[in-house]
């Protein structure tokens, strides 16, 4: 036999290995990461909104290679705070004003933390029943307020689930609904399915349709006008199928939007979905950003005739003070789910499942593995409370209401289309810009319009995004942000028009 080695150093490594989950290195550790997080928010106007960096940046100041032995905590956060910070889009800042906004709070902070702090894999009802439970109870006090049709709640045959973001509920929907139809009309016919959509839809869906294999020839965009405010016409959308079905052509899925990307403008449900029964086609209803408003009861109309369609989704980690990811998304019928998306390994196998008295969230979305999602929600409602949630979406609104206002004062800017909920869609008008302007047509407004906005947000003081629609380029002011009050809009609007005055000196542009 060979001599035994024994390396004295290395056996000192071995066992003086770190334990990366003591309970009271983990409570000075989390003290200091809270402490960090409050003062960043604490301080947060004074960073510039949009990061100001240039591409690449971080390379420079991270060193080639991960350390080799540990580094304390404050050393990091001290990088953190000098390499990390000005390398941030700071979403939570009063001063956002971009894109739709991605809500924080406390409840959804903490939810989040106990999520983490558990950190369970709930696939299946076994693997951690509190996990499957409780998002079955939220997502049913949710559709309450809602006042969603019974038939999308548990106790009336249908369901909800917790995915990460709408493009993965899109793929979860259309997946079913291309099973369903194939099922009826074998699958030799898969390459016939066709998914209508506006041109105003999110391009998730695109994106969605892509990865479940629908030929990109058989992706319907139909036009949208100003004169209808950007909305889906059921006249066209029934002309689009009609051609489709005298062609041979499936129609399969079509998705209809509460609050569009662009403009926030709401399709008309009830005469989409009519004409979408006519043909068994599945309609799926994108309410990613406006959807939360949808628990006051004034923004409820923006919901009629959905008890015709057959999906249902929003955002929560957008208006909902519940913290990226959390999409909420019901169906009428979870079997059409489940039949497409359900594996049954051996080693999942358990009493509980093969009996059916639970339900099994990896058969309602397209991973396995899955976040511990419902307890921020639960800790969001719980914690405000209905009232007080409905209360912080109408404040929102309001302050849209007051921007609009102030844009009404000046002359020189535009509504573009009506506003509908807490997004206001303006513009330099181009009468004002023909006059400083030694060129003048529409690409040229757009022009003035682009400047202004890449002006303002190379300020940092605040940041705005833009939209494109029937080729006319619009600035989008989104409020929704939690830390937003009344002086930061009218801040904002100060900025606008400093910016905008230096612009439309004559020969300046």
């Amino acid at each position: 036999m060979g001599t035994l080695n024994i390396n004295p150093e290395l056996d000192d490594q071995i066992f003086n290995t770190i334990n990366p989950l003591d309970p009271e290195e983990f409570r000075k550790q989390g003290h200091m990461i809270v402490n960090f997080v409050a003062d960043y928010y604490q301080n947060i106007e004074k960073y510039p909104v949009c990061s100001q960096v240039n591409p690449g940046y971080l390379q420079k100041l991270v060193p080639n290679s991960a350390p080799d032995n540990p580094e304390p905590l404050e050393k990091i956060l001290q990088d953190v705070k000098r390499d990390i910070i000005p390398g941030i889009t700071h979403w939570q800042s009063p001063n956002f004003f971009a894109y739709f906004p991605s809500s924080g709070s406390t409840a959804g902070f903490l939810g989040e933390m106990l999520s983490v702090g558990f950190n369970v894999v709930g696939f299946n009802w076994i693997s951690s029943p509190a996990a499957t439970e409780l998002e079955s109870i939220v997502m049913d006090w949710f559709g309450k307020m809602l006042n969603l049709p019974y038939s999308f709640l548990f106790s009336g045959g249908g369901g909800g689930v917790l995915q990460g973001t709408t493009c993965e509920a899109m793929l979860c929907n259309i997946v079913a609904a291309r099973d369903q139809m194939l099922r009826k009309i074998g699958r030799e016919n898969f390459g016939k399915l066709v998914v209508y959509t506006s041109d105003q839809t999110h391009f998730s869906l695109k994106k969605a349709a892509h990865i479940a294999g629908i030929d990109p020839e058989n992706f319907r965009v139909i036009p949208t006008t100003k004169a209808n405010e950007y909305v889906l016409c059921p006249k066209s959308l029934r002309l689009a199928i009609l051609k489709d079905t005298k062609e041979g052509m499936v129609p399969l899925f079509l998705c209809a939007t509460i609050g569009t990307t662009s403009t926030t403008s709401v399709d008309p449900l009830r005469s989409l979905c009519e004409i979408a029964k006519e043909y068994g086609i599945w309609v799926h209803v994108d309410a990613a950003y406006a959807g939360s408003a949808c628990i006051c009861p004034e923004f409820q109309h923006f919901l009629d005739g959905i008890e015709n369609a057959n999906s249902f989704s929003l955002n929560a980690h957008k208006w909902f003070f519940s913290t990226l990811d959390c999409c909420c998304l019901w169906v009428k019928d979870p079997s059409a789910l489940t039949k497409a998306l359900s594996t049954n390994p051996e080693c999942l196998r358990n009493k509980a499942t093969e009996l059916n008295q639970v339900i099994d969230y990896k058969d309602w979305q397209i991973s396995l593995s899955r976040r511990f999602r419902a307890l921020k929600l639960w800790l969001v409602l719980r914690n405000y409370g209905v009232t007080s949630l409905r209360n912080l979406i109408r404040s929102h609104v309001n302050m849209a209401k007051h921007f609009e206002g102030l844009i009404a004062m000046d002359k020189r800017f535009e509504i573009f289309v009506p506003r509908k909920f807490a997004v206001v869609c303006f513009r330099i008008s181009p009468s004002v810009i023909s006059r400083v302007s030694t060129t003048f047509d529409e690409e040229q407004v757009n022009k003035f319009n682009t400047k202004l906005v890449e002006s303002i947000n190379s300020s940092g003081k605040l940041y705005l995004t833009h939209g494109v629609v029937g080729g006319i380029y619009i600035i989008r002011f989104a409020i929704g942000a939690s830390l937003t009050d009344y002086r930061h809009v009218d801040m904002a609007w100060k900025v606008i028009q400093d910016h905008a005055n230096v612009l439309l000196i004559p020969g300046s542009f």
